[in-house]
């Protein structure tokens, strides 16, 4: 017959292991860090405005030489720009 201590061992394997003795535990980092500039934001709110109003001049044919694709070129490759900086954005 096995030795029934009141002293549990310390289970290695199993369902309820304790985190730490598994080497699970995430190390917290520190969120200082990871922030962005503060003109990031405001040059991605700019872009995408930017870009709207572009194509949006367009189509009203207000922008000179009246409506260009090109026009419609720049506005979209700003708003792409827009949009690939919010995923960076933190």
């Amino acid at each position: 017959m096995a030795n029934s201590g009141s002293r549990k061992a310390a289970k290695t394997v199993g369902r309820y292991v304790d985190p730490h003795a598994r080497g699970r535990v995430t190390k917290k980092v520190s969120h200082e860090k990871d922030h962005s500039p503060q003109w990031f934001g405001w040059l991605l709110l700019e872009l995408m405005i930017f870009g709207v109003l572009v194509i949006t001049l367009n189509y009203l044919q207000v922008l000179p030489g009246s409506t260009s694709p090109w026009y419609l070129v720049l506005g979209l490759v700003a708003l792409f720009a827009a949009f690939y900086l919010a995923t960076r954005f933190r």
